[in-house]
């Protein structure tokens, strides 16, 4: 079968866990710093991206890979964080303006839908019985959104600043400083229904929930990610280089994205690569090769077809280290049946 942007690579038995970036296709026009963040629609192949250059674009891809731009907003300082609404009308986002935005798709209008105290980190839809929208700021806060209403439909006082946040279904997830992590039922809103220390011993870069809501990944600056269900755990190691004369090179995992059908996942850090995995069978489905430069965000689209992956400075080495001919380019990669797919089980029943 054909894949997405052309002939499907035939996958060559020496290279089975070594995956091909030769089909991956560049986003037109992307933005002019780097990328804090990227979402597909849940109903159309329309990609949201967000920037350090306060600016929210969405773009159109077609079949054949090609990109165009179909509409931007902005914020009036950068944008950290981007959703799509689950109808897919509406693209929400998180400013370092302290602001939280709404953009409906279909009267190209964008709207203040609520303010923080401090810089906003990450912005999730949800619905409600109506939609709804949820943030994280470093203000130590997650608030609650109704569009129809002014001012904050809830606000939830956190351990530390929110660096991370996610939504499946009923649960919501908040990773905060101090390695705090929080799991919501969006049912009931206002209490955490647990609060854990990360298994991690570092910063907490990402959370990400798993398809089915029964749990999440969490990435951290050292180069680990963990599996965590709601009502257990467990844990697994990411990207972390093999030490050479002892020394071992470590690189935060940046972002964690789940495929909508197979329930596998990838990981891709400042390394410059990404990694496809299968939580269940704790183990490696695919390693890429490196990007060249460091990866800042990814996702899939709906129905697992396209990987998007956001190659631009992480600033994880510090202001300095940003040069002028730094990449700053977002790649779709199509994804062939048998990268994400869980290996079948050798275990004997």
């Amino acid at each position: 079968m054909a894949g997405l942007f052309g002939a499907a690579s035939s996958s060559s038995s020496t290279s089975q866990t070594t995956g091909d970036l030769k089909s991956d296709v560049a986003l037109n026009q992307p933005p002019t710093d780097s990328v804090s963040d990227l979402a597909f629609s849940p109903t159309s192949d329309f990609l949201a991206v967000s920037s350090w250059d306060n600016k929210v674009r969405i773009y159109e891809i077609a079949q054949n890979g090609q990109s165009e731009g179909r509409h931007a907003f902005e914020h009036s300082q950068p944008v950290l964080n981007v959703d799509f609404s689950k109808d897919g009308t509406k693209v929400a986002s998180a400013g370092a303006d302290k602001n939280v935005k709404v953009c409906d798709l279909g009267s190209q209008q964008d709207i203040v839908v609520g303010t923080h105290d401090q810089p906003v980190r990450t912005v999730r839809f949800f619905d409600s019985g109506s939609p709804m929208v949820v943030s994280g700021s470093w203000d130590k806060t997650i608030k609650y959104w109704d569009m129809r209403q002014q001012g904050p439909a809830a606000t939830v006082q956190c351990q530390e600043r929110v660096y991370a946040m996610d939504v499946k279904d009923n649960l919501c997830v908040v990773g905060t400083a101090d390695r705090y992590i929080n799991v919501i039922d969006l049912k009931n809103p206002t209490k955490f229904y647990k609060t854990i220390q990360s298994p991690l011993k570092w910063q907490t870069r990402v959370v990400s929930c798993f398809t089915d809501s029964a749990g999440f990944a969490i990435g951290s600056i050292e180069g680990r990610c963990a599996i965590q269900y709601v009502e257990d755990k467990d844990s697994r190691q990411c990207h972390r280089e093999p030490p050479a004369n002892s020394v071992t090179n470590v690189y935060a995992v940046n972002d964690i994205s789940f495929h909508p059908v197979q329930g596998t996942f990838s990981t891709a850090g400042s390394d410059g690569t990404f990694h496809f995995w299968d939580k269940d069978a704790k183990h490696r489905l695919k390693g890429y090769p490196n990007v060249g430069g460091s990866i800042t965000a990814t996702t899939f689209n709906r129905n697992g077809s396209i990987f998007a992956y956001a190659v631009s400075y992480d600033w994880s080495k510090g202001y300095q280290q940003n040069t002028q001919n730094y990449p700053i380019k977002v790649m779709l990669h199509p994804v062939n049946a048998d990268e994400c797919k869980p290996r079948p089980s050798m275990k004997k029943r």
